[in-house]
C-alpha cells in the first residue's frame, strides 16, 4: 500500500522481486542500482541471512511524476527464495503495490520455480492481499544461457491461468530487459494508483 509522506510531498510505492534461490533477483537490484544516477538512489542495503539476501533500496524515477501535487518515489526489495524463509517473504511483501516474479530459464529449475511461484502466492493470501489483483510482471531470466527453456514452456508452466501477465526475457546480469521489466512494472503500479484514488489517502509515514 502506497505510503504518503505529507510533510515531504511523496507517495512512496513498494515494488517487490520474488523467485527462485540464485534466479536473478539479486543481479537485478545490482544492476538497476549500479545504473542509476547517485542522486536519484538511495543506498543498496542487505540484510543476510544464511543461505540468501533481503535487499533494497529506494529511488525517484527520471521524470518524476506528480500525483495531485506528490511527487512519486519507490522502495525495490529483492526476498529470500529458499523454502525456509516463507516468514521473512510474507513480511517483505506485506504492504507490497507490485511484484516482479523472477523465473530461472534453466531447464533444471522449473520445478523449483513452480515452488517459488506457488509460495509467493501463498505469502500474498497470508497477508490479506489477492495476487489476481496486484500489479504484477513475469521476467524470464538468464535466456542467453544455452540451456534456457522454450518462453512458451515457461509460460506454460507460470502464465496459463485467466490472469495473462507481461512477459520479459532477460538476462539481468547484463542488463537486458531489466529496466523495461521494472518500468512496466511501476507504470502499471501507477496507473492503478492514479484511477483508484482521487487525493493521496490518509495512510502517512
Amino acid at each position: 500500500m502506497a505510503v504518503i509522506n505529507h510533510d515531504k510531498r511523496e507517495v512512496t510505492f513498494k515494488l517487490v522481486y520474488c523467485g527462485t534461490p540464485m534466479g536473478g533477483k539479486t543481479a537485478n537490484l545490482s544492476y538497476i542500482h549500479r545504473n542509476m544516477g547517485a542522486e536519484r538512489r538511495g543506498e543498496l542495503v542487505s540484510l543476510a541471512t544464511a543461505q540468501d539476501r533481503t535487499l533494497f533500496f529506494d529511488f525517484l524515477p527520471v521524470h518524476t511524476t506528480s500525483i495531485h501535487g506528490y511527487r512519486t518515489k519507490f522502495m525495490i526489495y529483492t526476498v529470500p527464495g529458499q523454502v525456509g524463509y516463507s516468514a521473512t517473504r510474507q513480511m517483505v511483501l506485506r504492504g507490497g503495490d507490485g511484484v516482479v516474479f523472477v523465473a530461472d530459464s534453466q531447464l533444471d529449475r522449473m520445478e523449483e520455480n513452480l515452488v517459488a511461484w506457488q509460495g509467493m502466492q501463498r505469502n500474498l493470501a497470508d497477508n490479506g492481499m489477492a495476487f489476481a489483483e496486484l500489479p504484477a510482471v513475469l521476467q524470464c531470466n538468464k535466456r542467453d544461457l544455452p540451456d534456457a527453456a522454450p518462453l512458451p514452456y515457461l509460460e506454460y508452466l507460470l502464465n496459463a491461468g485467466p490472469r495473462r501477465l507481461a512477459v520479459f526475457p532477460a538476462c539481468a546480469l547484463s542488463g537486458v530487459n531489466v529496466f523495461a521489466t521494472l518500468n512496466a512494472l511501476a507504470q502499471e503500479v501507477l496507473h492503478r494508483f492514479h484511477y483508484g484514488s482521487a487525493s493521496p489517502g490518509p495512510r502517512s509515514a
